[in-house]
């Protein structure tokens, strides 16, 4: 082979029209090979030294070296773990940037850098090669034609409704996926598919982690595999065991993208920077840890043979190094750029804007991303905690970022289970402004959900108060204990039909909380109808019928389908339902609204009294169209809505605001009674809220046919609650809404 200089940028492995350029970082390196192999499990067939190093980067170009090669690295350096440094030529490396990975890791003594079993630990030098049980990277082929692919067309945020999913196991048991597209990227893309999450009015797909990542040596041992896939080793591949052409993964998830986007969905991709499945000091050595262990781990000051472990999971990748921003940095462009994807979530989040001296707001990742133009065009949404000191940070990211609110989730399942009041939930319901509402941040920065892949899902938060996670091997230890479940009388299935009926009821309130709250709805696949992990709220190991989507689905299953399909086409219909000016309970002193105002069961507004009674159970949240809905100091034109929550276990006459005259309510949602149809109520009317349910009803004008004389057509006349003469005479007079000397809630 013919080797050259090559370039310093961009690194990995490029190819080009006369071979490929290496180049890799490393500050502590003395030296770099690339193993050239002729299939991902066989043999090394050429190797050679980088020949050049420029500003830390060891770099060089193969001639001959095309896309379809296998390679990887060998790092010379220090082998002295007191002092931070892993180096061991006998551990084949990969490419922190390769662009595709081919075969798997066996679990075999030579992937350790240390001598397993011998006196010392991780301080001894292993001399057993590990190539032959190591995964490949791959030279690829970086070009496909998008033509046909519509350009992209963001979703706006503040009508995006996220639908979390896992790649293989969406489509798995789908019985109209192609038999062998199930499981893979290209099931993904299958037209039905595509057809039915369009369906369901959602905008934008996320999915659990796709980079490459590793299954856990102990899951195996124990008969199972890493199914999240929250153990990343690759930042910049698609993992090949999602794809059913492995050769050609890379091509196989731009198409699953490219048939998203024809359908007008997004996709955002949940990835794991926090962290890399090589662990704390007796973890394998697979890539980051031989090429440069002190520059991409953080490392305890005055101890480096250890790690520092804010993640849970042994190590924390140091997101204050900037070969190590620039890695990220580059990975999220690259998704962007190459492979069309819409945005991120960023799991255990915290970790992306620690320093030394803890969480900042102006860390150097946040401010790369920040500056970044192409990142500005997607969305951008963080987890926002971890495990160190100082971890919990919802709230705590600048502008431009969203945040998964876990405030909301434990607001809303505490109130439908009897354990929160109203004064808890309404802030929740207003896109928790305590929280967002600073910096010219907006509501829909507040990601509500009330499920996700990490815990129950809905069905099992009405029918489980326990966990049950057996089948993970660990005696049910793993997984949150605290769920703020109800099980509404019997743990787990039941054929008792009012219980039944309630666990329905429940799952409908809780889709509607989450639907017609301010913010960003995230909903986990499968929760529009229903689906069950039998109580395993941590099902991380579970790649089988615990986690796959099963889509045979019974009656309820399917009208909660339609119930859903119901809530999101409201969401989209009305914008007072996704405002993007944080509600707040005050009066706009120039046009004299209020944005959102609270009624109590009597159809008044609520007092302090009411508010701080910690029994209050139902109560009304009112939102007024007319309000202020931009910066512009005017009158909005939306529809005004009155929702009304019932926790309470029995029936509430909740009397209906004499808002206009001239006007009534029109009954959109009951989730008692989902299926009946609209129906038009008065100003004053008491409605039978029955236990533990949620309604919404629109404001209208309420009209009745009177008949006139004789070869006269009969007359349409609106009926006021109050003031008819009034209205006859012309004088058609607003009355203002609930008019009290209560002082309202305001956040």
């Amino acid at each position: 082979m013919r080797i050259s200089e090559g370039k310093p940028y961009p690194l990995g492995a490029t190819a080009d029209a006369k071979g490929a350029n290496f180049a890799v970082f490393s500050a502590h390196a003395t030296w770099v090979d690339v193993c050239i192999f002729d299939a991902p499990d066989g043999r090394e067939v050429d190797r050679f030294e980088l020949p050049e190093y420029t500003d830390e980067v060891f770099h060089g170009h193969v001639a001959d070296i095309g896309p379809g090669s296998f390679y990887g690295f060998r790092a010379y350096g220090p082998f002295e773990p007191e002092a931070g440094h892993r180096f061991n030529p006998n551990k084949l490396l990969l490419d922190p940037y390769a662009r595709a990975h081919a075969g798997k890791l066996v679990w075999d003594p030579a992937v350790f850098g240390y001598a397993i079993g011998a006196e010392g630990d991780d301080l001894t030098f292993d001399e057993l090669d590990s190539a032959r049980f190591v995964p490949k990277c791959a030279v690829v082929d970086p070009n496909f034609d998008w033509h046909g692919e519509y350009r992209r067309r963001s979703v706006p945020w503040d009508h995006t409704i996220v639908y979390e999913m896992h790649v293989k196991g969406f489509t798995k048991l789908h019985p109209e996926v192609d038999e062998g597209l199930r499981g893979f990227y290209a099931g993904l893309g299958s037209k039905p598919v595509v057809d039915y999450i369009r369906s369901l009015g959602v905008t934008t797909v996320e999915l659990l982690p796709v980079h490459t990542f590793i299954d856990d040596s102990f899951l195996l041992d124990r008969g199972l595999r890493n199914y999240w896939g929250y153990n990343s080793i690759g930042f910049f591949a698609p993992d090949p065991r999602y794809a059913a052409d492995v050769p050609n993964s890379l091509r196989e998830f731009k198409e699953m993208i490219a048939r998203q986007h024809d359908g007008g969905l997004e996709v955002i991709l949940d990835v794991v920077y926090n962290h890399t499945a090589e662990g704390n000091e007796l973890g394998p050595t697979l890539s980051f840890k031989g090429i440069d262990n002190r520059s991409y781990y953080r490392l305890i000051a005055d101890q480096p043979r250890y790690y520092v472990n804010d993640t849970g999971t042994g190590n924390t990748l140091n997101l204050s190094h900037p070969r190590v921003i620039q890695m990220v940095a580059d990975s999220l462009r690259y998704w962007v750029s190459e492979m069309r994807v819409d945005g991120f979530r960023f799991d255990l989040g915290t970790i992306l804007a620690r320093e030394p001296d803890g969480f900042r707001t102006e860390s150097g990742f946040l401010k790369a991303v920040g500056q970044d133009p192409l990142l500005a065009e997607v969305k951008l949404i963080a987890e926002p905690w971890d495990c160190g000191p100082g971890g919990y940070q919802v709230g705590g990211f600048p502008p431009g970022w969203a945040e998964w609110n876990d405030t909301f989730r434990d607001a809303a399942r505490d109130y439908w289970r009897g354990m929160a009041s109203a004064k808890a939930l309404a802030p929740r319901l207003c896109a928790s402004p305590d929280k967002f509402n600073f910096r010219g941040r907006k509501p829909w920065a507040s990601v509500n959900f009330i499920a996700a892949h990490d815990g129950f899902t809905l069905r099992d938060l009405v029918s489980y108060n326990d966990k049950h996670n057996e089948a993970n091997g660990e005696e049910n230890r793993d997984g949150h204990s605290d769920n703020r479940s109800w099980n509404c009388g019997v743990e787990g299935p039941t054929d008792d039909p009012p219980i039944n009926a309630l666990r329905w009821c429940q799952m409908r309130n809780f889709l509607a909380t989450l639907i017609l709250s301010q913010g960003t709805p995230m909903i986990r696949a499968g929760d529009e109808f229903g689906r069950t992990q039998n109580g395993n709220n941590n099902a991380y190991c579970q790649d089988n019928e615990i986690s796959w989507v099963d889509w045979r689905l019974d009656e309820e299953q399917q009208a909660l389908v339609q119930f859903f399909r119901q809530l999101t086409a409201l969401f989209h219909r009305y914008p007072v339902l996704r405002r993007s000016r944080f509600i707040t309970g005050g009066t706009y002193p120039y046009i004299d609204v209020k944005d959102v105002t609270w009624i109590d069961a009597n159809g008044s507004e609520m007092k302090p009294e009411t508010w701080d009674n910690e029994h209050t159970r139902c109560f009304g949240m009112l939102l007024d169209g007319r309000a202020q809905t931009t910066g512009i100091k005017r009158r909005g034109s939306d529809a005004t809505l009155l929702i009304v929550f019932n926790a309470h276990h029995d029936v509430v006459k909740f009397r209906l605001p004499l808002y206009y005259e001239a006007y009534g309510w029109t009954r959109l949602i009951d989730t008692n009674a989902p299926v009946s149809p609209a129906r038009k109520f008065r100003g004053g009317d008491a409605y039978r809220a029955t236990g533990r349910s949620l309604l919404m009803f629109e404001r209208v004008p309420i009209l009745t046919a009177t008949t006139g004389g004789a070869g006269r057509a009969g007359r349409l006349v609106p009926v006021a609650s109050r003031g008819e003469a009034a209205f006859a005479r012309g004088r058609r007079r607003e009355l203002e809404p609930c008019r009290h000397t209560s002082v309202s809630l305001m956040f």
